[in-house]
């Protein structure tokens, strides 16, 4: 396989992983955006998704493992609205690179990247000229692998320590005026398949944002699943082994096959 660095802007975290799928052929060929998680700081890095993005280069899809700006020390002054805008730019830089198919795109978040996955996937539903909104590259679908699905009931229970006030700022009253902008749940319909894969014993990120959200979607009008994985852990989410990495390699396959 081959890893190509790529540059989607001039700022150190606007940059990205493009790995080329094993196997004969230059493309163009179906494209996944992978998106770290981490709670949206500056601790966690793109490499977090460098084992997954490995397995599914291996397995013949071409991968764009994603960095951003980050909430936090050494985050590069993320948060509210340039984290959204760089994972905006992101995926819409694959309009830029030969062989992918842009057209064939699925978003694949872990965790904060769940949401950040589930949103790039919905922002073509922002109002024109908000952080986002007017998409180059609209994906096909959605995978969410134990994500923050819901940001209001997400920064309700302060979840990660109060991740949702660190990415949003502001008093409760302003990251509110934020959610229509900036959560998946409130862009409902976003028109595109959504997987919601979870394990039942993640005590990071409750399973309930998953299966809340997945029928949320559903009632309006979405093709969304929510698929439950017994006995597996939040981190169990992006190893290469297990129920969690089987179900996730079939259901790429499925959202992308022709």
């Amino acid at each position: 396989m081959r890893r190509l660095v790529v540059r989607y802007g001039r700022h150190r975290s606007q940059i990205g992983e493009l790995w080329h799928p094993d196997g004969p052929g230059e493309g163009p060929f179906p494209t996944v955006v992978v998106v770290h998680g981490g709670f949206w700081r500056g601790a966690y890095t793109k490499r977090l998704m460098r084992p997954l993005a490995g397995g599914l280069s291996a397995a013949g899809l071409a991968v764009w493992n994603i960095e951003y700006r980050r909430t936090g020390p050494g985050g590069g002054g993320g948060g509210w609205p340039v984290t959204f805008e760089d994972v905006a730019a992101a995926v819409d830089h694959l309009g830029r690179i030969p062989g992918v198919r842009s057209d064939r795109v699925v978003t694949c978040g872990h965790s904060a990247g769940g949401h950040l996955a589930l949103w790039a996937a919905g922002r073509h539903r922002l109002p024109a000229g908000s952080p986002g909104a007017d998409p180059l590259v609209r994906p096909c679908a959605a995978i969410s692998l134990a994500g923050v699905a819901d940001l209001e009931y997400a920064d309700r229970d302060g979840l990660g320590r109060a991740a949702v006030a660190g990415l949003l700022g502001g008093d409760p009253g302003s990251r509110k005026r934020l959610y229509p902008l900036t959560s998946p749940s409130a862009l409902l319909p976003l028109g595109v398949p959504q997987v919601l894969i979870h394990g039942t014993d993640d005590p990071t990120v409750p399973p309930g944002q998953s299966a809340r959200y997945a029928s949320a979607a559903r009632s309006a009008g979405d093709d969304a699943r929510h698929l439950a994985i017994p006995g597996t852990d939040h981190m169990a989410m992006i190893r290469r082994r297990g129920e969690a990495w089987s179900v996730l390699l079939s259901e790429l396959h499925r959202l992308l096959d022709d």
